[in-house]
């Protein structure tokens, strides 16, 4: 679905664990790795497509996390022309996405790729939450950095500055589902209700 600018409703997951790194994945058969997103459909909140997206693309249930906070608002981006079929070029734009921060109470055994029977992701692993901005397809980086930034205050305050490294990510090797994992603590959660409304139209594939 589409609203009446052009940009497709969706939401954004930044999945932390108790060390505050951020849940990172391999999408299928590519060298990028990207946060979970995806479509919200027809008659659903942000809220219940990400939990219906977490699911889909990690095999996490409402159980294994805890909401921390979200965006107040709607972040957009563009995808360039070429990324659009042709079908939908001049009516589609972009996304307009809102973005939950979600603490892992669970365990890291309890991630699935395979819980749909198409996965987003072949790999996984934890990274530090200022995640590398050039490991992010380019028209996607500045919705990363304004959500990593309004969501990061909830974990660190003030006293954390954004730190955007321009390397590759760094740390232990990708996992796959079922890798070996600790529970990890509770953090404390804040309500995040109040979505803004979402306008239907037909929905595209383009830009997920």
């Amino acid at each position: 679905m589409l609203d009446r600018d052009g940009y497709r409703p969706n939401v954004g997951i930044i999945l932390v664990n108790g060390r505050n790194e951020v849940f990172w994945g391999k999408r299928v058969r590519e060298h990028s790795w990207q946060f979970p997103q995806g479509g919200i459909k027809r008659g659903e909140s942000p809220e219940q497509a990400m939990f219906r997206e977490l699911h889909e693309e990690v095999g996490l249930k409402p159980e294994h996390v805890r909401i921390i906070a979200r965006t107040r608002d709607w972040l957009r981006y563009e995808v360039p022309e070429h990324w659009v079929r042709r079908e939908w070029r001049g009516h589609y734009r972009g996304q307009k996405q809102i973005w939950f921060l979600l603490r892992m109470i669970g365990r890291d055994t309890d991630v699935d790729l395979r819980a749909s029977d198409h996965p987003e992701f072949d790999a996984w692993r934890w990274n530090e939450y200022w995640i590398p901005l050039d490991s992010v397809i380019e028209f996607k980086r500045d919705v990363y950095r304004l959500a990593l930034d309004e969501l990061g205050r909830h974990l660190f305050g003030g006293g954390e500055p954004p730190r955007y490294l321009r390397q590759r990510p760094r740390g232990p090797r990708p996992r796959a589902a079922g890798a070996e994992g600790a529970p990890h603590p509770l953090g404390d959660a804040v309500p995040a209700n109040d979505a803004p409304p979402v306008e239907t139209a037909p929905e595209p594939d383009a830009g997920r």
